[in-house]
């Protein structure tokens, strides 16, 4: 649902609050499926509870839908076929979410009101950090474990209980316990064994886990209980179910019997004596977040007294006497163990933050941009301050932000935690690959490195960003091949990938013999070499990795000039324009620092044309120029480096020995008479009848403009589920947004 405004509930038409609560009842329960049962979630956290706090607003509003309601009360999702199943002898319920301080106050008003107790009366709590895994429930008869089964629907759930003897963490045996013990508790999976096992499955082209909560639910959830006992999962006891005598007369007491009797328990959890004490414990957790090694989302608070809980009682699917106090979702904070420069394509030294991983939005989070080296020191790209000015600097605390499908990023720092002798960060003004001065140009937030093509990082990636899938895609020829083939001096610009075989004579024999390559690996490799010697326009000008220059903007040049000898020309013409273009913006930039506000739009003004006619541009120039910046999609800046990149007689060089290996396809004309002809669409979240590259494909083909982003521009959003912050933006623009199935209809018939 992201942070769009809605419509309250008692401003709606019942019609138009049925076409919502149906449309989210819908959402919610694929998302509790995907969760729960698929261990992929396509929702975060934040988003799931917006949606059910929305689902339960209407039905607040409008009674006549409550009849309709089906999540209402859910709790979880219904166990797999691939399980045996286990009736719950108590119900394995959710907990009530806080989100801010308010709520916890209003939890503790609550309980007050329903016990009648005033606000000086004694009321205490424990306070636990709420981990981040799979809920599981153990039965012990006589001390021998017997039965383990999963959450479920809260009433029934999945038979894992071979899986759950082969976690180290749980006994099978106790001695001193009740006759019949329910334990009740969270599998999860340490931030060290996910980051092994996710190497080790990479390694071996298995599946990737996008978080340990994922990778603990998947592996207590295998069939084959050899392939959990060979995940290093954990377990935390929290909590306690059918009992055949009590454990204690606290939650604390039965926190720590539950320890003497062989359960690992969180050293976390601690006695509070109030709101004050129960939301001190919170920030003291949240602190400590990023170190614990073991994803936490929050914190939880539970009434101490347990006849005070049996007094409680139960909701429908909540305890009265327990809380889930959550952490903002797209926030977090970890420590900044190191800032690294890595130089890309463009020549562009941009600093990335290696970071203590932590989970933010869903995702483990342990690299974050820092954008550029005025953002380090406290400043926006305008100058202006940001942060309240403070620097970023190594052994820092920072908070991370993540939304939908963002980068991370530093958003915040905190000085009362930064290490005594903690140095300024110095932004290199060398390239830390190949030593060339790195240089930044008045008015441009970032410094560059100069060295072209004898430095090896910007070759590596812009022949990395030649193979990728939207320029050449070139089966078995990956990042990694082009690191190796470059490291042994086999590729060092794109033509080079063409004369592989013939080159080396016997490319065959020499590639075959390597580490990681076979005979038929190797002829495959050839074979997909001269696949793509017949290729797009479109895609042979991203290929190039020209600056400024995306898949889009490439499609729109290919449109506009039909074939390569149109566009060399065209950009040969507009040579001295494109001159006189960036002495214009030099002297614009000048003009700028200088000029008073009152009078600054005039003499920049003023000073760009002066600028320009010094330049005494010939008029074929000028129309040239006007023309390539006019033409859909490009602008002054793309221009200008289309310019830099034929004039420089080494690329230019590159570029026609490149040439000489292919045949280029020039672009369809585009489709007139189609429904999405000229209008421009963005695709987002997932699509399931159909690839992001053929949903892309299709709309070009009928004449649509295909954008990655949201803007005033756009005319349709195509959203799947998952859609996040572009669905948000749409929405605040009032753009038309479509699903999947909506857009294939609409498409249909063209």
């Amino acid at each position: 649902m992201g942070q769009q405004e809605l419509t309250p509930p008692k401003e709606l038409s019942l019609e138009q609050a049925r076409e919502e609560f149906l449309a989210l009842q819908e959402q919610l329960a694929a998302a509790d499926q995907a969760y729960h049962q698929q261990d992929a979630p396509f929702l975060s956290d934040a988003d799931y509870d917006a949606a059910k706090r929305r689902y339960l607003d209407l039905i607040d509003a409008f009674a006549e839908l409550g009849a309709q309601a089906t999540q209402k009360d859910s709790v979880g999702a219904p166990v797999t076929s691939g399980f045996g199943k286990i009736q719950h002898v108590q119900r394995m319920l959710s907990l009530g979410n806080a989100f801010d301080d308010s709520d916890v106050a209003d939890f503790d008003r609550s309980i007050r009101n329903y016990l009648g107790l005033d606000n000086r009366a004694p009321l205490a709590f424990t306070a636990e950090p709420k981990i981040d895994g799979l809920s599981l429930s153990l039965r012990y008869e006589n001390g021998c474990l017997i039965q383990a089964a999963t959450r479920g629907d809260g009433t029934t759930g999945e038979n894992v209980t071979a899986n759950a003897c082969t976690i180290s963490d749980i006994p099978q045996q106790l001695i001193g316990a009740p006759e019949v013990l329910e334990v009740r508790g969270e599998v999860y999976m340490s931030h060290a064994d996910f980051a092994a096992l996710n190497a080790r499955h990479e390694e071996r082209g298995g599946k990737i886990f996008a978080n340990p909560r994922n990778a603990a639910a998947g592996s207590l959830r295998q069939l084959d209980a050899e392939k959990t006992r060979a995940r290093p999962l954990r377990f935390f006891a929290y909590s306690w179910g059918d009992l055949s005598a009590p454990l204690a007369q606290t939650q604390m007491q039965a926190i720590e019997r539950l320890a003497q009797l062989g359960f690992k328990t969180n050293p976390l959890t601690c006695l509070c004596s109030g709101v004050v004490d129960m939301i001190r414990h919170y920030r003291l957790i949240e602190e400590q977040r990023a170190t614990l090694g073991y994803d936490i989302d929050g914190v939880v608070y539970k009434v101490d007294d347990l006849a005070l809980q049996e007094r409680l009682g139960f909701r429908s699917t909540t305890p009265r006497w327990a809380i889930a106090h959550k952490f903002p979702a797209e926030l977090a904070w970890t420590r900044l163990e190191a800032i690294d420069i890595q130089v890309g394509r463009t020549g562009a030294l941009s600093p990335v933050a290696r970071l203590t991983p932590v989970t933010v939005g869903g995702v483990v989070v342990s690299n974050a941009t820092l954008h550029n080296e005025d953002y380090i020191t406290g400043l926006d790209s305008k100058g202006d301050v940001i942060r309240g000015g403070k620097d970023i600097r190594v052994g820092d605390w920072v908070q991370i932000y993540r939304a939908g499908d963002v980068i991370p990023k530093v958003a915040d720092v905190d000085l009362s935690k930064r290490p005594e002798g903690a140095e300024i960060f110095r932004f290199p003004e060398t390239c830390p690959e190949c030593g060339s001065p790195a240089v930044r140009e008045e008015g441009d937030a970032v410094r560059r490195c100069t060295g072209g093509v004898i430095c090896p990082a910007q070759v590596t990636e812009r022949l990395k960003h030649f193979v990728s899938r939207a320029a050449f895609d070139i089966e078995g020829l990956g990042a990694k091949q082009v690191e190796q083939f470059y490291s042994d001096g086999w590729v060092k610009e794109p033509a080079d990938i063409f004369d592989i075989k013939e080159k080396y004579g016997a490319g065959l024999q020499q590639l075959k013999n390597r580490e990681g390559w076979g005979e038929k690996s190797a002829t495959n490799l050839f074979m997909a070499i001269d696949e793509k010697r017949n290729i797009a326009f479109g895609r042979l000008i991203f290929s190039l990795g020209i600056r400024h220059t995306g898949e889009v903007a490439a499609k729109d040049l290919a449109q506009h000039y039909g074939d390569w000898d149109r566009l060399v020309t065209a950009l040969d013409q507009a040579r001295p324009a494109a001159l006189a273009h960036r002495t214009a913006d030099e002297a614009e930039e000048r003009e700028r620092l200088k000029a008073a506000a009152e009078d600054r739009r005039a003499r920049i003004t003023e000073t760009r044309a002066a600028a320009i006619a010094a330049c005494d541009v010939p008029a074929e120039a000028t129309a040239a120029w006007d023309d390539l910046i006019s033409a859909d999609g490009i602008g002054p800046a793309l221009g200008l480096s289309l310019s830099d990149a034929l004039a420089n007689t080494d690329e230019r060089a590159a570029f026609d020995r490149l040439l000489a290996h292919l045949t280029v396809i020039p672009p369809e004309a585009p489709s007139n008479d189609s429904p999405v002809a000229g209008k421009t669409v963005v695709f987002t979240g997932t699509l399931e009848k159909m690839t992001r590259a053929e949903a892309k494909a299709r709309a070009e083909a009928l004449g649509a403009k295909v954008a990655g982003s949201v803007s005033k521009k756009t005319d349709i959003l195509i959203a799947g589920p998952g859609a996040g912050s572009k669905a948000t933006k749409a929405a605040d623009l009032g753009i038309k947004v479509m699903g999947e199935d909506e857009w294939l209809a609409f498409v249909g018939s063209a």
